[in-house]
């Protein structure tokens, strides 16, 4: 079914997903809204986002606007590619015009730095839509991989069934493949702490240390991130699937992850503000982390490597050093 789509969010992940609907087979309008006019005007004009995808070109059939009245009039999907720290304000602006019956679907990665809600309550509060309204679409995803049509797939999630099947229609093409969940929770919560997995990947790179060390954060992060999203109800297969275990390997492990580059930048000796200054996007496991340890500590659950990456990001303490921390801890089983 056609449908029309307004993709709320121009940047890296939001162009990327606005091409993977334009090349669905079923003919959707897909109309992009962003603030900054002349990413807009370039869209319009070129076909391209020079800004974050250089040297691409996106279907021409994607049109752009800086109005969001313009882009949500008739709306029957919205999709949601703010940064996850503005979403709120971004909704209190627009949110109005967002059509009643959209299905609403989420593409951040964080938990609201103070309320420590995931981003589907914060559509939810400010919205008052019913939660089965709200999807999320979340896996190993690399923007600039996507963008050049390589084989990627993801998991949309809903607590309404037959909406994450209606979504996984609308997304599916040749070189993406989505796969359904009902488990909200499990998806949000691993794609949020991810992130901040891969800040602490990226600073064991800068600080030169092997693939053991990469590894052992990896799967222990994996370890820490099921103990949080089973304390807040998630299904624990959620984490060995492509939203946890895909989208955590991804991220740590490419070049192209935007919390791992920050990491790498971080273990090097750069400064907080000087590593921000080199990253063009945003590194949504800086913003996070905090928020993460804290809810962690709500629910009772042992979280070190989230707690050494707040260390480093929000208390200024040398990388080296809480690694050294780390591997000082008392030893105990696996399981």
């Amino acid at each position: 079914m056609s449908l029309t789509i307004a993709v709320m969010g121009s940047g890296s992940w939001g162009s990327a997903f606005a091409q993977i609907l334009a090349d669905n087979a079923n003919n959707h309008t897909v109309r992009i809204w962003g603030r900054n006019p002349d990413v807009i005007s370039e869209i319009n004009t070129f076909h391209t986002n020079s800004k974050f995808h250089p040297g691409l070109v996106i279907p021409e059939k994607i049109t752009a606007t800086t109005d969001p009245a313009v882009a949500l009039s008739g709306a029957q999907v919205v999709i949601l590619a703010v940064p996850a720290q503005t979403l709120r304000d971004n909704l209190k602006s627009w949110g109005a015009l967002v059509p009643r019956n959209a299905l609403v679907v989420s593409l951040l990665k964080g938990f609201e730095r103070g309320t420590h809600a995931r981003m589907s309550e914060v559509i939810q509060e400010e919205l008052g839509v019913d939660s089965g309204q709200i999807a999320v679409a979340t896996g190993p995803n690399l923007a600039g991989e996507i963008i050049k049509r390589e084989p990627a797939a993801v998991v949309v999630a809903c607590s309404k069934e037959e909406n994450a099947v209606e979504l996984q229609d609308a997304i599916a093409t040749p070189y993406f493949r989505p796969y359904t969940s009902i488990d909200v929770i499990g998806c949000e919560v691993a794609g949020t702490i991810k992130n901040v997995m891969a800040l602490a990947v990226g600073m064991a790179s800068g600080l030169g240390m092997g693939d053991n060390t990469k590894a052992t954060v990896i799967t222990r992060g994996l370890a820490e991130t099921t103990r949080l999203g089973m304390a807040l109800g998630a299904d624990p297969m959620t984490f060995a699937g492509l939203a946890g275990m895909g989208d955590l390997v991804a991220t740590c492990s490419s070049p192209l992850s935007r919390n791992r580059s920050f990491g790498e930048r971080l273990g090097r000796g750069l400064g907080l503000a000087q590593a921000q200054s080199e990253t063009k996007t945003t590194a949504e496991g800086v913003s996070s982390a905090a928020a993460v340890l804290e809810l962690a500590r709500e629910h009772g659950v042992d979280m070190p490597i989230v707690e050494a990456v707040v260390d480093v990001v929000a208390n200024g303490m040398p990388p080296k050093e809480v690694v050294r921390r780390l591997m000082s801890r008392t030893t105990r089983s696996e399981h």
